[in-house]
């Protein structure tokens, strides 16, 4: 089985924002559609390992920014290489506002956001998927949405050579870059910075 077919599949790119109990932050996710449109209807997958799906659980509404060709590198590493349960990721972020839900949305390098009431969840082991009521939503600008495949061409930078002894084997993410040391990788490894899973690391000898 050829693991490579599941990059065929079409992505999106999306900065997912939520609250609960005085706290607020925000994720990376590539997981997001719309599935019904009368009434209108979305669903996200959040891996489990994220604060922001801790946030969507409790208080059962998010914000949904759709990232754009515009985004920078930046926003990604803002809310993707760092967890909201050691930073507050918007003290002294500035590109954002609030929509009418009192939630947060991202301004810079987006195209769109939408508002969204949980109506179901279904674990789904090591991601929960969250089926949500559309309640708001507005266009921001006319760039592209940015997929999946847009950011590994354009937006992400190239990965930096690991630093490791000549000769030694290690596994590098594709998405982010991360190292991990070792001559086999375990199944149910996660990149600590990007959240990916195992299938998303190469084996490298350097």
């Amino acid at each position: 089985m050829d693991q490579k077919a599941m990059y065929k599949l079409s992505y999106g790119l999306f900065v997912l924002t939520s609250a609960a109990g005085g706290k607020e932050s925000g994720c990376i996710i590539n997981t997001a559609g719309q599935v019904t449109s009368q009434p209108n209807r979305i669903s996200i997958a959040v891996n489990k390992a994220n604060f922001t799906h801790d946030l969507v659980k409790e208080g059962g509404r998010f914000n949904l920014s759709i990232l754009s060709e515009a985004a920078s590198f930046d926003t990604f590493k803002h809310f993707g290489f760092q967890t909201g349960r050691e930073v507050d990721k918007f003290a002294g972020y500035e590109a954002c506002r609030r929509s009418d839900s009192g939630l947060y949305y991202v301004t810079a390098g987006t195209n769109g956001f939408i508002s969204a009431t949980v109506e179901q969840s279904i674990d789904l082991g090591s991601h929960t998927l969250f089926i949500a009521g559309v309640n708001d939503m507005e266009v921001l600008s006319d760039v592209p949405s940015a997929t999946y495949a847009y950011y590994q061409a354009h937006i992400k930078p190239a990965p930096q050579k690991p630093a490791a002894p000549a000769g030694k084997t290690v596994w590098r993410c594709k998405v982010c870059g991360y190292v991990y040391e070792g001559e086999e990788l375990p199944e149910d490894f996660i990149c600590p910075l990007c959240k990916h899973p195992a299938s998303d690391f190469e084996k490298v000898t350097v």
